[in-house]
């Protein structure tokens, strides 16, 4: 398919340059699959997919079964009761395991979330998984749990507070798009302020 340059004007003492970002496909190019794991008590999912209709970006999300009675029941309702928990739990844990391995295997990106109020078990465990077959994993999480999700942290590539700039991230990394600095008008290029890292491009 044809391809478009995404460029950002950039101002540089008391000039202004365009830079070339990067090559993006046009439509017809290649979609994102982007899973989203953990928390479902707040609205980070859908946060991020309003950020992804916004930038028009070509990914497509998918998640877990949001609905905690859903995936508690599902067993028991699709094979029966069972009369001890353990094994009621055991039947809709396998469930939904089909959905989570195989929407987990598909991704291209894993986002996983951490709430400060429930601890998330599953995302912690997909995190892992998603790990294992090498998938790119973005972590979203308060500032707060930081220590405790160091391991998990350790193996993602970008570790975000908040829903938007995981939708930054994706715009930046799919389209080469970059939003405006988190620190505003402190913000300082690489070069500026720590010199170039090869004096001799």
């Amino acid at each position: 398919s044809a391809l478009s340059i995404s460029t950002m004007m950039i101002s540089a003492t008391s000039t202004t340059r365009i830079i070339k970002r990067c090559f993006s496909s046009t439509p017809g190019g290649k979609v994102w699959q982007v899973y989203l794991s953990g928390e479902i008590h707040s609205d980070w999912r859908e946060v991020i997919a309003d950020g992804v209709q916004k930038k028009n970006l070509p990914v497509r999300l998918t998640s877990p079964n949001t609905s905690h009675e859903d995936s508690d029941d599902c067993g028991a309702i699709i094979l029966g009761m069972e009369e001890k928990r353990p094994n009621w739990d055991k039947i809709g844990a396998n469930l939904n395991n089909i959905r989570t391995k195989t929407l987990i295997k598909d991704a291209d990106v894993v986002v996983v979330r951490f709430g400060d109020k429930y601890r998330q078990w599953n995302a912690a465990f997909d995190a892992g998984y998603a790990a294992a077959l090498g998938k790119s994993i973005i972590t979203l999480h308060p500032p707060g749990i930081s220590h405790m999700l160091k391991e998990v942290n350790a193996s993602a590539s970008v570790v975000c507070e908040d829903a938007e700039q995981v939708v930054d991230t994706l715009a930046y990394v799919i389209k080469g798009e970059l939003s405006t600095p988190r620190d505003g008008d402190d913000f300082v290029p690489i070069a500026e302020r720590l010199g170039a890292g090869n004096p001799n491009p």
